[in-house]
């Protein structure tokens, strides 16, 4: 990875942490279990990219990796969730709970992953990743534009931070282009 490319990470994290604001960390260590599953779900979105890249070397076709991915993720979390969620104790879901359930794993989940492993075997694990940063600017313009959030200062210097950072790693900022396809990372 190039100097470039790092420094450019780094503007895109000192982005996000203008974006979402440095009281975010007031109460770091409080649910401490909760924080760890964080930084574990970031760092196997990290490592799942570079790992997918191996499926494309196999001639795996981008489906059949979403689904063994969300297969073999279910069954690794099933016994966890019957332990911590405790089903037995919970009442049955109403109709538009499972819809809704429904919903979020057919579009929000599978769908999701299917485009994910495509878009790894055309454009590469660099390009794919710089997605992960447009993710909280989403979440503030949402909140702004539905929930009547206010848009603040500090938001939008966050966001021009993020963007710098990914005009950075495309290469495009510094007039760079590619010296090698798209679909190498």
């Amino acid at each position: 990875m190039s100097s470039r490319k790092v420094v450019s990470i780094v503007i895109g994290f000192i982005g996000v942490v203008i974006l979402i604001g440095p009281s975010s960390l007031n109460d770091l260590g409080v649910n401490v279990f909760s924080q760890l599953a964080v930084l574990g779900a970031a760092a196997s979105y990290g490592i799942s990219g570079v790992y997918g890249r191996r499926f494309k070397k196999m001639n795996i076709p981008p489906l059949a990796t979403a689904t063994g991915q969300l297969i073999t993720s279910s069954l690794v979390l099933l016994p966890i969730s019957i332990v911590v969620e405790r089903p037995d104790q919970l009442m049955f879901p109403s109709a538009s709970v499972w819809i809704s359930v429904i919903a979020l794993a057919v579009f929000s989940t599978a769908l999701a992953y299917i485009l994910y492993f495509r878009l790894l075997s055309s454009s590469g694990i660099t390009n794919l990743s710089m997605v992960t940063f447009l993710i909280p600017i989403t979440a503030i313009l949402l909140g702004v534009v539905v929930l009547d959030e206010v848009l603040m200062l500090e938001h939008l210097i966050g966001m021009v931070f993020i963007v710098v950072s990914l005009l950075g790693i495309d290469g495009r900022l510094l007039g760079k282009k590619y010296k090698e396809p798209l679909n190498k990372s």
